[in-house]
């Protein structure tokens, strides 16, 4: 649930998460290219490392690694992972330099070749061993690059999923049922690209942005912290119902990898529009994520007022630690998960009605408009479970 005691303008040092994103292998380092084009997130830098000199030189990127000098002597892996594997082992700590005491580490890699799909879970392992929370978003290749090529990608996700704390896997092959046949391949690739990208912004954006119901840093800890397959979905929409059709499309993107939201264990959510976005919005746009998850999920709720924003309202929806593919996690609430007493629900909801809302003050200020002085209870806050387990 909303943690109301924390609904105040006051915004969280967010200046203070360091944020590192790293390209691994040919994929990454492109990938990062058209992130350092577009992505436009405070507090953000960037670190290439491949095997291949000539590929390296091409990134815009000015923190470089040059993986396996003595190993591949500049010319790539060959698409040999284990050769991958020996070069980041390598140069292992050049890239470390690079990250030094970054709180996040997205690694952006494409699997199924030599370097990215080598060197992304040797890079994961340090980053776990030293406490720094890792997020790797990677792709799999499409069928016509060979079974070979699939092999290899999928044992290296094995081997990723076990050392990094949040993955996240974007299939190539999707874009193959979702272009048109006149479509060129650069086209195609592009929205691979744009896809690593929000899903990059959105987790950064959630704690680099100020809200008035803040995330931050603990919060996104709490959600992605050792747990596994995860999926990132952001929707966007205007006009009538725009806060539930943002949801929907937020949790339903058709280029992630077949997963259902009903089996994620964490779920944060954030609310994102202009100066008109209202609290009932907010409502609303939980209640579609509550309806779609577990009841024992996790979920955060954040909202943040953009006043560039016009009448678009954008959700990010992060679901992690998913179970196996066909078991859904038991409609319940885990031991670790205390029940509130009626009593203490009738107090929360009394204080609720009684104590004046400053996010209801601050919009209404803004928007210029009277606050209510009596909200009623959203239906979320009945159904979600209160939660006494601390997030690491």
């Amino acid at each position: 649930m909303i943690d109301f005691d924390n609904l105040n303008e006051q915004a969280h040092d967010s200046s203070s998460v360091r944020i590192k994103i790293l390209g691994i292998g040919g994929a990454g380092c492109n990938t990062v290219n058209s992130m350092m084009d577009s992505l436009d997130v405070e507090g953000v830098s960037f670190v290439v490392a491949n095997s291949d000199l000539q590929s390296l030189r091409q990134s815009k990127a000015n923190n470089k690694v040059q993986l396996g000098v003595k190993t591949t002597k500049g010319l790539g892996c060959g698409a040999n992972p284990e050769i991958g594997r020996r070069s980041t082992e390598e140069d292992l700590d050049r890239i470390l330099e690079h990250i030094g005491d970054a709180d996040i580490v997205f690694i952006v890699a494409g699997m199924g070749g030599g370097t990215g799909s080598g060197g992304a879970p040797v890079v994961a392992k340090a980053l776990k061993d030293r406490g720094i929370l890792s997020i790797a978003i990677v792709t799999k290749p499409f069928s016509f690059e060979g079974k070979r090529r699939m092999m290899v990608a999928e044992q290296a996700l094995e081997t990723l999923k076990k050392e990094v704390d949040t993955l996240i896997v974007v299939p190539n092959e999707k874009l193959l049922s979702l272009v048109d046949r006149s479509v060129s391949m650069i086209a195609a690739f592009e929205m691979i690209n744009k896809l690593l990208i929000h899903s990059v912004k959105s987790i950064s954006s959630i704690i680099s942005r100020s809200g008035h119901i803040n995330v931050d840093f603990a919060d996104l800890r709490t959600i992605m912290k050792g747990m596994g397959l995860a999926m990132m979905g952001t929707g966007s929409a205007s006009g009538v119902n725009r806060a539930v059709e943002a949801a929907k499309k937020a949790i339903s993107s058709e280029l992630l990898e077949n997963m259902d939201i009903k089996s994620a264990r964490g779920v944060l959510l954030n609310v994102c529009g202009g100066l008109d976005l209202s609290l009932h919005e907010i409502n609303d746009a939980a209640n579609v994520i509550y309806d779609a998850s577990n009841a024992s999920a996790h979920v955060i709720v954040g909202s943040v007022i953009d006043p560039e924003m016009d009448d678009e309202v954008i959700v990010s929806v992060v679901a992690t630690g998913f179970a196996p593919i066909g078991h859904v996690q038991p409609e319940k609430v885990a031991a670790a998960v205390a029940q509130p007493s009626v009593a203490s629900q009738k107090s929360e909801e009394k204080r609720f009605y009684t104590e004046e809302s400053q996010l209801a003050k601050v919009m209404a200020e803004k928007a210029d408009i009277q606050p209510v002085d009596a909200l009623d209870v959203p239906a979320y806050l009945r159904k979600q479970e209160f939660s006494d387990q601390p997030g690491e």
